[in-house]
């Protein structure tokens, strides 16, 4: 439980602060320093939207927004003292009309507008003037077209305001709405506290929601719960990291961090250069390999847990990698990763099932095997993509989707649907690599694209095979020959139509050299995209449903001799 910050009294020596959270003593100047950070236990002290700007901000490049609406009292409203008074005695303390700070700035050159709400006017709640000010922020925002910075700290709606307060929710969700069909970035950082109308408005409807750590951050604070339904709430509860495991949020951010933060993720936001680099890895193979293994020996090497995962790919492959967390509904699934990357000049979204290389990453990462939760991420992010026209990069290697109870009682099926519909219909490049196994739904979620390429030693299946086995003959015993018969490996889906390209692997394989194999990856995701660059989006969606109707249509079935190509 996040600990009340000491208020600074008059005539108070504010040579030293009492950190609220672990009592120590700190000087002013220390604390100063230290962006009001506590350096004993990192408790991050309250403090107003001028000094946090002065943080974030190039030096000079904030320019306010006018600010000359004042607040009235609409309702005649008064409790222990009318609301014109209390008014009176937030503006002599903070100096300002109401709780907003707005204007425009850079942060390390990239140009955003902010919006900042200032917790000690009234407790940051949000009035009409407050609405006003963060629509008239995402108003200049659109005019600008710049990216919005949502900066909260409020106790929630401004009581003394009524319905009119409750309007702002809606007035100010409408302008974020606004932004995203523009296709200009809202981001959110939510400071202690946020609750109430602001966290179930615009705090918590950036394209990208970060924090700051030990915030607390709900619908309706601790206090109202226990008043209301009288439950005791456990330790951590509505912080900024139960948040985070909860897959409300992207990050939490340190407050020394945020500036870098910001400016990485507004360069992965910016204009994109479409120059792909050059990776000089071999080239991706169109043409089937010869047999140089079985197909139940492929498997295996496709289960290694040497190979590379999504992570090690991303690593190797891309730049300036971003994570982007949780699903927005309850978790944050880590069988599947996401982000925003650059792929030489280009952003592009990143997907990927992943795995690990020991039992502690396996366990961790749930084997590979993506809950609902992991999907739904997986949903968000494409959709993402398509607001900001980034294309999707989708790497596969899972064993297929979870398949315990709770992912059923959560809508797995739902969320893999949802997966296979929105690939189908998003209108920027989706190129999508099976990097090792490519099982079954769990796969296809991923797996729809323009183009799909696979690693040579990959295999890429309707079920295991020992799943196939143990359903025809009652025990997993035949799955060699189960594995030969779906026709899983590179060279028969290549045969098929299902895949586009062979990406040529070490020759023992990808987890002898992973590094050669990611090269080799980048260089297939180089070709691919290229002159999926150039289409407009609705010819992309055109071609990909083409493609995907040419399976087991009369007119277009492959004819394969498979007896050819039979080694076994």
């Amino acid at each position: 439980m996040r600990q009340e910050q000491e208020p600074v009294r008059a005539g108070q020596d504010v040579q030293w602060r009492r950190c609220g959270a672990c009592g120590a003593f700190v000087y002013g100047k220390r604390l100063d320093r230290n962006l009001k950070v506590c350096p004993e236990c990192q408790f991050h002290f309250r403090i107003s939207p001028d000094t946090r700007i002065r943080q974030l901000a190039d030096p000079d490049s904030f320019r306010p927004l006018p600010a000359d609406y004042e607040p009235r009292d609409l309702l005649a409203f008064s409790d222990s003292k009318p609301y014109p008074d209390r008014l009176r005695d937030a503006r002599a303390r903070t100096g300002r009309n109401d709780a907003l700070v707005a204007g425009e700035l850079t942060i390390e050159g990239h140009g955003l507008v902010v919006a900042a709400v200032d917790f000690s006017f009234m407790g940051g709640s949000m009035g009409a003037v407050v609405g006003e000010g963060i629509a008239a922020a995402a108003r200049h925002a659109l005019a600008r077209r710049l990216p919005l910075l949502l900066i909260a700290a409020s106790g929630g709606a401004r009581m003394q305001e009524g319905a009119v307060s409750l309007m702002q929710m809606a007035k100010t969700a409408q302008w974020v709405a606004a932004l995203r069909e523009a296709g200009l970035p809202v981001v959110n950082l939510n400071t202690d506290p946020t609750f109430g109308g602001v966290s179930a408005s615009f705090a918590m409807l950036g394209d990208v929601i970060l924090a700051e750590p030990g915030s607390l951050i709900g619908f309706a604070g601790p206090q109202v719960i226990r008043n209301t339904i009288r439950e005791e709430l456990p330790p951590g509860f509505q912080s900024a990291e139960f948040l985070l495991e909860h897959g409300m949020i992207d990050a939490v951010v340190p407050r020394e961090n945020q500036r870098e933060h910001l400016a990485r993720l507004l360069s992965l936001f910016g204009p994109s250069v479409p120059e792909l680099p050059e990776p000089g890895g071999a080239e991706p193979l169109t043409e089937p390999l010869p047999a140089l293994r079985g197909a139940r020996e492929t498997v295996a090497l496709a289960r290694n847990t040497g190979r590379p995962t999504a992570g090690d790919y991303i690593g190797y492959v891309f730049d300036a990698f971003m994570p982007l967390r949780g699903d927005r509904v309850c978790a944050d699934d880590q069988a599947l990763l996401g982000g925003i990357a650059r792929l030489g000049g280009q952003s592009v979204v990143v997907l990927g099932h992943q795995k690990g290389h020991d039992t502690a990453e396996l366990v961790r990462s749930n084997f590979g095997m993506p809950n609902p939760e992991g999907y739904r991420k997986a949903l968000r992010l494409m959709r993402l993509a398509e607001r900001f026209g980034l294309p999707v990069v989708a790497l596969v290697d899972t064993p297929g989707a979870f398949p315990g109870i709770g992912a059923e009682e959560r809508g797995q099926s739902l969320a893999i649907a949802e997966c296979i519909l929105e690939l189908s219909r998003i209108r920027v490049p989706v190129v999508s690599v099976v990097t090792g196994e490519g099982g079954s739904g769990g796969a296809l979620a991923l797996g729809v694209a323009d183009t799909v390429l696979m690693l040579q030693n990959a295999y890429y299946s309707v079920i295991s095979p020992e799943g196939c086995s143990t359903i025809l003959f009652g025990t997993a015993e035949h799955a060699g020959r189960t594995a030969d018969a779906l026709r899983l490996t590179a060279s028969d889906l290549l045969r098929l139509g299902v895949v586009d390209a062979i990406v040529p692997e070490p020759p023992d394989s990808a987890h002898s050299a992973p590094h050669p194999t990611a090269l080799n990856v980048k260089t297939a995701l180089v070709r691919a995209l290229t002159p999926l660059l150039e289409l407009p989006g609705d010819r992309l969606v055109e071609l990909r449903r083409e493609r995907y109707d040419r399976f087991g249509h009369p007119e277009h079935q492959p004819v394969v001799d498979w007896e050819d190509h039979d080694d076994h």
